[in-house]
């Protein structure tokens, strides 16, 4: 792959020999001016982009669209947390042409493992399936007792393929702990990797993300999907992103929040129309913009030291 910088220019692009294609790398602080951004891509005639969704969702949130368009985009690709689908419904509305493809998959597996081509119009409160895994690799959903998830039911997520990780570097014991020896394969050593995701399959046979293991809580007598109330905070228009946590200690529940004319008494007023009291948030708690680790996705650790 070579690589030529064009002077005059705030970026690099790099060639990819024989495929008549070109990848721009994108300045970080045009993130943060999304009618820019837009601007940027046209000025490079991008043609498929590759995304956190935070980025989608805060060039939606924003009233991008209202301004500019990219005009050369076919393809978008999406990655890093859930995307709310009343965001993605507005890049659909305003890119009718483009495919929009939904990534899932965890930095030990070298990024994505699956992928799920939306294929229609998403309503604002649907849930996208993360689809089908990459080719070389697979998915196998483990129930707690080590068992394979029988159709529709719950388990979580192992992935094993050729991309995987040999684990993390100067941290055996973490490496023990979550690349383990495949669980149905009593043949022969086989490591896969534990995602501490939660997964089942549809009717369709495609798998859908039901959330984080550590995100099953008892709570108040009642065991509590955290990622439930993500969604149902997700569905107000006002809400950009949401993160829920829960407080062992005290027994509280958090929802982390960004997008503006919004307060914590409508948040609740809002969610008690949607949930049970005992699933409505003790503290919430406003974000400018939700913290990122190096891979662009939410520092949920940043985010638990605030609940200190």
């Amino acid at each position: 792959m070579a690589c030529k910088e064009r002077t005059g220019y705030d970026y690099q692009y790099f060639r990819i020999p024989g495929t008549g294609a070109s990848t721009v790398l994108i300045p970080k602080k045009y993130f943060s001016m999304p009618v820019r951004l837009f601007q940027y891509l046209n000025e490079n005639k991008v043609t498929t982009i590759c995304w956190v969704t935070g980025a989608l969702s805060l060039c939606s949130e924003l009233g991008t669209f209202e301004e500019i368009r990219p005009e050369f985009v076919k393809k978008v690709f999406f990655t890093g947390s859930v995307m709310p689908c009343r965001h993605l419904r507005v890049w659909q509305e305003n890119l009718p042409g483009a495919v929009f493809v939904n990534h899932y998959g965890p930095t030990e597996i070298t990024a994505s493992c699956t992928w799920h081509v939306v294929d229609h119009l998403v309503s604002e409160d649907e849930t996208l399936p993360i689809g089908q895994p990459f080719r070389n690799t697979n998915i196998l959903l483990i129930t707690e007792e080590g068992k394979e998830a029988a159709p529709g039911e719950t388990g979580e997520i192992y992935v094993r393929g050729t991309s995987l990780a040999l684990g993390y570097y100067g941290n055996p014991e973490k490496t023990r702990e979550v690349f383990v020896r495949n669980p149905l394969n009593p043949i022969y050593d086989e490591t896969v990797y534990r995602t501490g995701d939660l997964g089942k399959y549809n009717e369709q046979g495609e798998l859908l993300f039901c959330g984080r293991k550590d995100a099953q809580i008892k709570h108040m007598g009642h065991r509590v999907e955290l990622g439930e109330i993500e969604a149902a905070a997700l569905s107000m228009p006002e809400i950009q992103e949401a993160v829920c946590l829960y407080q062992k200690e005290k027994q509280q529940i958090w929802l982390f929040y960004t997008g503006a004319g919004t307060s914590p008494r409508e948040i609740a007023g809002y969610l008690r129309e949607r949930l049970p009291n005992y699933m409505i948030p003790r503290k919430f708690c406003a974000m400018d913009q939700m913290p990122l680790n190096f891979n662009g996705k939410i520092n949920m650790n940043e985010l638990r030291e605030k609940m200190k």
